[in-house]
């Protein structure tokens, strides 16, 4: 097996670098070496622990000891006292262990990580089956919690609620290794990995499609029951617009019957801060006093639904034409394009682009979407430079339901240029010019006399 061959190797290397350590050479002021017989490591045999691990059936703890950089470290360990091993099953580590959290202890920032989970195996006495005691020893791993609780209940040796399936599997005069069922983990570095395991999950956030809908049910093809408070599964275009009367309406969110989300006062709060924050007092008008967006977004928010409102500042919406905003409906056209059915932060959008690069975001505006990419160490929004705008106040406010990101200019989308297909070339036909009646009429009575033709 491989990693038989990798322990051996491991073994051959261990004791040639204790050979040759036990050595050294020391230098005299008349510039002469001479051999001097201090050790620079500690003096280990064949027939340590250490030796033994790394030749043992235990290969996926000895391949761990190895990346975790524990030779020396353990060997200094040994060297002041026995130790007492715990080492988990090939299969404890190998299968049973979960992918991501191994994944998590591979990787080289989190070096600290696994060098405590391994040394939270190791404990700095020798304790012999016969000789089980019920009681809290600590471990080479540094930290007040770090200890393992050993009990003997029922005749089965147990370790931090790990069962001992091999005792005395391997002795030897400066230590035992023990067998145990599965993986100890110390709180220490289930908290770093809780800890990475959120930061990751919200370092970027892709968007996601709507669910599909059956378009002549108007429901889901799969529905699944929600719990109270999830989010719900139509698409947010159908709350906005559920069809004719006869069609089915949309399912009713958590926020419907149970108000388990408040949007109106949600909407009327992040308007306020949008007063008191300054230089959005345009946008604030036209949600309120224009148009009656204010009021859909409050019942949005209230089915469930949450929202990341791209606010242009006054100095943006000034440069709007008179044009732009007097069309029917233009003022909701507008900012229909400027809301994203998604919750999105500053850090979360400017992590997508920095991964993804360009991503592209649903509006409200069907069906065109908003495009954003990094650019100058900030989010960019739309295409060209007339037509974009870059985050430039964000997370004016964010409240886990509705985002609030200031921008620098409005948002328009591309429209499609249709080029009209260029006609066939008509062929001109010219009419012979007719005479009038009275000619004809002379013309043909000459004709009769064979006189010459009016031709």
């Amino acid at each position: 097996m491989d990693f038989q061959i990798y322990g051996i190797t491991i073994t051959v290397i261990l004791l040639f670098s204790i050979t040759t350590s036990a050595t050294t050479f020391q230098e005299h002021p008349n510039g002469t070496t001479s051999k001097s017989s201090t050790l620079a490591v500690p003096q280990i045999n064949s027939n340590s622990i250490l030796v033994a691990l790394l030749d043992s059936h235990y290969t996926e703890l000895s391949e761990l000891v190895e990346k975790a950089l524990l030779l020396q470290t353990l060997e200094e360990a040994v060297s002041k006292h026995n130790i007492t091993i715990f080492a988990p099953r090939n299969e404890a580590l190998e299968r049973d262990l979960d992918p991501e959290f191994k994944r998590f202890l591979l990787e080289p920032g989190n070096l600290k990580s696994l060098q405590n989970l391994l040394l939270f195996h190791m404990i700095p006495t020798r304790i012999v089956s016969k000789h089980w005691p019920a009681r809290v020893h600590a471990t080479l791993c540094a930290g007040d919690d770090n200890v393992v609780h050993m009990v003997d209940k029922n005749g089965e040796k147990i370790v931090s609620s790990a069962k001992v399936v091999k005792l005395d599997d391997i002795v030897k005069p400066d230590g035992i290794i023990h067998g145990i069922e599965r993986v100890l983990i110390p709180k220490s570095v289930q908290q770093d990995f809780n800890t990475r395991r959120s930061l990751r999950s919200i370092s970027a956030v892709l968007p996601e499609g709507a669910p599909e809908v059956d378009p002549r049910t108007n429901r889901l093809k799969k529905p699944a029951p929600l719990p109270a408070g999830a989010p719900p599964v139509l698409p947010i275009y159908d709350a906005m617009a559920p069809g004719p009367s006869l069609a089915p309406a949309p399912a009713p969110g958590p926020g419907g019957p149970h108000h388990h989300f408040d949007g109106e006062s949600q909407v009327k709060d992040f308007i306020q801060t949008l007063l008191h924050y300054g230089g959005y007092n345009e946008l604030a008008d036209i949600l309120v006093n224009l148009t009656s967006l204010a009021t859909e977004m409050g019942k949005l928010v209230s089915e469930g639904y949450v929202l990341t409102v791209l606010a242009p500042n006054d100095e943006a919406m000034a440069k709007l034409t008179t044009d732009q905003l007097s069309e029917p409906g233009a003022p909701e056209q507008i900012m229909y394009y400027h809301l994203i059915p998604e919750y999105q932060t500053e850090e979360s959008m400017y992590n997508s682009v920095r991964r993804f690069g360009k991503v592209k975001y649903d509006t409200l505006r069907l069906p065109h979407k908003v495009v954003a990419e990094e650019a100058d160490g900030s989010v960019k929004f739309g295409s060209g430079e007339e037509g974009s705008a870059y985050l430039f106040d964000p997370d004016i406010y964010t409240d886990g339901r509705i985002s609030v990101q200031g921008i620098d200019g409005v948002l328009f989308p591309i429209e499609e240029i249709k080029v009209a297909p260029v006609a066939a070339p008509v062929a001109k036909v010219v009419a012979k010019p007719r005479r009038g009646k009275l000619m004809e009429v002379v013309c043909g009575t000459l004709g009769s006399y064979a006189f010459a033709s009016c031709h």
